[in-house]
């Protein structure tokens, strides 16, 4: 049991993981043996990667097939990835397969770089905020403070409120971080405990909701696409595809294809039903590939469609930020400006008046 639970607390990176499906795919196609691939690789391995290797290792020497390893790592490899193994394996084509993964995690990585990418300017505008108002209240206010004291002047309440965070930042820093310790792990705390309420509530935000759904649906897109290149039949893998979505909604429309499926229609029957989620545009391309056995060429070609789609929201929801947040940052810093030069400028009128 002990053993079980740490190979499922084992975590590897996106890029070590496209790495050893590469290797794996690229050995295998060069007709190596598994077993003498897996041994290859453990010369060069470190970390969880090593780890990962030993474990396969082990259970492929005891008879083991390589998606029952595989399956003892779910932070690794998830349930589309597991299946997708198996059914290859069972029909001698994991070599072919390990490829087509190999290209998907690729495009995964890809796509999350895009949307890192597009968040990254967003997220240094924050930083520096944080740190020019950690530069006022360490350094600024504290001075303006004393002078303040020494003239017994009535303050404003925001620049009153400026000096009590100074204070407790420079006078209790321990007592500060502590705080904000308690706080985050509040947060997080709530976040685990209210998850589908909280990314209700996220993905409810008019841009993110759209992102969200074109997020989804590309993942859904091509998690078919590779369920069924591999030889699982559609019910099965819309079962599987149902975990990779994030929406709630998205989520009840897989499960309503998947019981259109098991009652003898057709997948696009099922799309028809849900227009709000589900664009014209991949109907008739399910349809078509419906038509010509080509329903997996059809996921791929709704997967590449909706990537490009994800990429354009990206532009238009990171254009619409940056000068939000540049307006916002402008707007708090003028504003904590503005409670230092507000007394200052008081007091020089009641000296001008005497």
């Amino acid at each position: 049991m002990a053993k079980a639970a740490s190979t499922a607390n084992i975590t590897l990176s996106t890029n070590e993981k496209l790495g050893l499906i590469s290797t794996l795919s690229t050995m295998l196609n060069a007709g190596i043996p598994i077993l003498e691939t897996i041994e290859s690789l453990l010369d060069d391995a470190k970390g969880n990667t090593k780890k990962v290797l030993e474990a396969v290792k082990e259970d492929l020497m005891q008879g083991k097939a390589l998606y029952s390893s595989f399956a003892r790592f779910p932070r690794v490899f998830d349930k589309v990835s597991v299946n997708i193994i198996k059914a290859s394996e069972e029909a001698g084509t994991l070599d072919v397969v390990l490829k087509d993964l190999r290209l998907q995690t690729q495009k995964d990585q890809e796509f999350i770089d895009k949307v890192r990418s597009a968040l990254a300017y967003p997220m240094i505008i924050f930083i520096v905020f944080l740190l020019v108002m950690l530069m006022i209240l360490i350094v600024v206010i504290p001075k303006i403070a004393t002078v303040f004291k020494s003239l017994r002047v009535t303050l404003p309440l925001p620049t009153q409120i400026l000096i009590f965070m100074s204070d407790a930042i420079t006078k209790n820093p321990i007592a500060v971080v502590l705080i904000l310790a308690a706080v985050v792990t509040g947060v997080v705390v709530f976040y685990k405990m209210k998850r589908a309420l909280v990314l209700h509530m996220l993905f409810s935000l008019p841009l993110i909701s759209t992102l969200i759904k074109q997020i989804d649906l590309t993942r859904f897109a091509r998690s078919m696409y590779l369920l069924l290149s591999s030889g699982i039949t559609i019910s099965s893998a819309l079962e599987l595809a149902e975990e990779v979505v994030m929406r709630a909604d998205i989520a009840q429309s897989v499960n309503l294809a998947h019981e259109t499926i098991m009652s003898g229609r057709k997948l696009s029957e099922a799309f028809k039903k849900r227009k709000k989620i589900f664009p014209g545009i991949i109907v008739k391309i399910i349809e078509a590939g419906e038509k010509t056995g080509t329903l997996d060429k059809s996921m791929s070609d709704i997967a590449e469609y909706m990537d490009y789609q994800v990429t354009s929201t990206l532009k238009t929801v990171t254009t619409l930020l940056e000068p939000m947040m540049l307006v916002a940052v402008g707007v708090l810093v003028g504003g904590m400006m503005m409670s230092i030069i507000a007394p200052i400028y008081g007091l020089i009128s009641q000296v001008g008046g005497r």
